[in-house]
């Protein structure tokens, strides 16, 4: 016998209307010039006893890096499998000075078998312009060891790892944030609502017309005279300002998790859908004077019985009829 859901009281549903979640600006938006750089280099990892690469290439490097202390080595003399050629990468953030630390990953090039126990021997990284901007070096943590005949457990890679904190800064990226006398905001993800509502609250802020929409992902902000000699107190006032974000109306989809998360106020029509063991039917879609949502449609489903998959082919079904008012993405 099928179940009919009919959607019209909704006297079982919990009713949940979402509204615009204030956000303050630094959590949603970066400065224009304030941006992250990538760095790269090419190391070596020695110690690894035995698990290193073979052939010859390792040794090369490594002759050629004891001619710097005035040895001199027959690469043919240092044949060995306890070093392995590595890549290594690092994100160094705005205004890094010369002296702090940053994060590095590294993976192997070659044909070793893993970099556990290996240090890795100072490593210069450069930037896209071809300068050096720090140097890397240190113990090598590829994550715990593996056990074998333990279910569930997260696969490792013993082929890439970790050094915190393993490179040293030495050149600070040159920034500038200011130009002519305004700086530009921009949005983590475009949007030109948000982008409007980011400019008025700027301007209700300050109670003068500073801040202008120029897209969806940028917004001008003129400097006040006030702020003229300290500009670093007007940034950190501007991260400090709230704005209504506005959510996109969307529904993900993991069908392997049989997991459904959705953002934003999601509706949907009226329809009438036959799955299986279920009738679904929204008729005269309205709770209140709000449209009947697919949050209230998912808790009526799970109220009835229905498993993550059903809810899914159900989503599935009412996005391709047109029922469904949401961006779908299915991972």
């Amino acid at each position: 016998m099928k179940r009919t859901l009919v959607v019209i009281l909704i006297a079982l549903l919990s009713i949940s209307i979402i509204f615009a979640a204030n956000v303050r600006i630094k959590d949603f938006a970066k400065f224009r010039g304030a941006r992250d750089n990538q760095l790269f280099g090419i190391g070596l990892v020695i110690g690894l006893n035995g698990t290193g690469d073979s052939g010859t290439l390792n040794s090369t490097l490594l002759a050629n890096m004891m001619k710097n202390f005035g040895i001199s080595v027959n690469p043919n003399d240092l044949k060995t499998r306890n070093v392995a050629l590595v890549m290594v990468v690092a994100d160094i953030p705005p205004f890094y000075k010369s002296g702090m630390r940053l994060d590095v990953e590294i993976a192997s090039i070659n044909d070793a078998k893993s970099l556990r126990n290996g240090i890795l021997v100072q490593t210069p990284l450069y930037g896209a312009d071809g300068n050096v901007y720090a140097v890397a070096q240190g113990p090598v943590s590829v994550g715990g060891e593996e056990v074998k005949g333990t279910a569930n457990l997260q696969k490792r890679f013993p082929v890439v790892g970790y050094i915190p904190g393993g490179a040293i800064v030495e050149r600070e990226i040159p920034m500038s944030i200011v130009d002519a006398n305004s700086i530009t905001i921009l949005l983590d993800r475009p949007d030109f609502t948000n982008a409007a509502r980011t400019a008025v609250a700027i301007n209700t802020k300050f109670g003068v017309n500073i801040a202008k929409a120029v897209d969806a992902a940028s917004i001008k902000v003129n400097i006040p005279n006030v702020f003229a000699d300290d500009v670093i107190s007007f940034l950190a006032l501007l991260e400090e300002i709230e704005v209504p974000l506005d959510t996109i109306a969307q529904v993900v989809i993991n069908e392997r998790t049989g997991t459904i998360v959705f953002g934003g106020d999601v509706k949907i029509s009226d329809f009438v859908l036959s799955y299986g063991n279920f009738v679904v039917v929204i008729s005269n879609g309205q709770i209140g004077d709000k449209q009947a949502t697919i949050g209230n449609l998912v808790t009526a489903l799970k109220s009835l019985g229905a498993t993550p998959q059903d809810i899914i082919a159900i989503v599935q079904e009412l996005y391709k009829a047109g029922a469904l008012f949401a961006q779908l993405k299915i991972m």
